[in-house]
């Protein structure tokens, strides 16, 4: 453990660690799908390090936590190979605990059968087989295991589960479940400057009477109250985002339930800076209202300031 104390404190910046800084262990059987979730849980807005020797996690810890660090979430992918690795595993986590750092740990496991069907679908040997039979190499990572597995605060079974599922799961057990882990975005934008690619629906509003043609309204935004008023009053404005916050409420529903996590709407007028503004941010605060988490931004208006 000297080794990894004198590398703790050669920064000197215990001072600066931060309560909410979380480190997450990637760890369990070779061929249990371990890079898969390292995958889904960087889409969740983790760091994630692959092949991280253990006793680097106390540097690397420090660094992170330095002032300045934008970093608050650390999650690494462990390969426990050797006795050895285990050894420097078990004073990291004992000297993080002492750090007051919150630490969890993912064990991803698989039957013997399973492991032996993924390792010959790939014709790759197991790390630990060594010229042996194949389950002689899980058999000993098992063992070698099987302490870590027991101290791991998610145990998750691969052997019939695909990835969108392994994938639910992760999302599961560090955001939670149901709709309220769906991020969403909303964006305004004008279909005369083409309509966006990457949005999951499209909402057109252009059957709204336009500002534009209203003298004191011309030169305003969807963001300036007046323009807000005249298109929130104007017949079949609320209609519509009541109709549209009903069917957008049962599709993020569902989208948690399909392991989506992620929905983008567009809300499109001619030009994009008045009703199609508008009407996102009104649509934005009913969504909101849901315990949603939305942010909101124009297109149009976003391409008028960088101009």
């Amino acid at each position: 453990m000297e080794k990894i104390d004198a590398i703790a404190h050669t920064s000197g910046n215990e001072g600066n660690r931060t309560e909410d800084f979380e480190v997450l262990l990637i760890t369990g059987m070779s061929g249990a799908g371990r890079s898969r979730a390292a995958d889904s849980i960087e889409d969740i807005g983790w760091y994630v390090v692959d092949n991280l020797p253990p006793k680097l996690l106390i540097p690397l810890v420090d660094m992170m936590t330095s002032s300045g660090s934008k970093v608050h979430k650390l999650a690494a992918v462990i390969d426990v190979r050797s006795r050895s690795y285990f050894d420097d595993l078990s004073q990291v986590l004992a000297h993080l605990d002492d750090l007051g750092v919150k630490t969890r740990i993912i064990f991803l496991d698989a039957s013997d059968d399973v492991l032996v069907k993924r390792y010959e679908s790939v014709r790759r040997p197991h790390p630990l087989q060594n010229g042996r039979r194949l389950i002689d190499g899980i058999t000993e990572e098992r063992e070698l295991l099987k302490i870590l597995k027991d101290r791991a605060d998610v145990i998750i079974d691969t052997s019939r589960t695909s990835i969108h599922q392994l994938s639910t799961q992760l999302y599961e057990s560090l955001v939670g479940t149901g709709p309220t882990t769906v991020n969403v975005h909303i964006f305004s934008f004008g279909f005369k400057h083409g309509v966006p690619s990457d949005a999951d629906f499209v909402l057109d509003v252009r059957f709204l009477p336009n500002p534009y043609w209203v003298a004191e309204l011309r030169n305003l935004t969807g963001l300036d109250k007046a323009v807000s008023e005249y298109v929130l009053n104007s017949s079949g404005a609320r209609e519509f985002l009541d109709a549209y916050e009903k069917a957008l409420t049962i599709a993020i529903e569902g989208y948690a339930r399909e392991d989506k996590h992620f929905v983008t709407i567009a809300v499109g007028c001619t030009g994009g800076q008045h009703r199609s503004v508008a009407m996102s941010h009104e649509l934005a605060r009913r969504l909101k209202s849901h315990n949603l988490t939305v942010t909101v931004s124009a297109r149009e208006l976003e391409r008028m300031t960088h101009n």
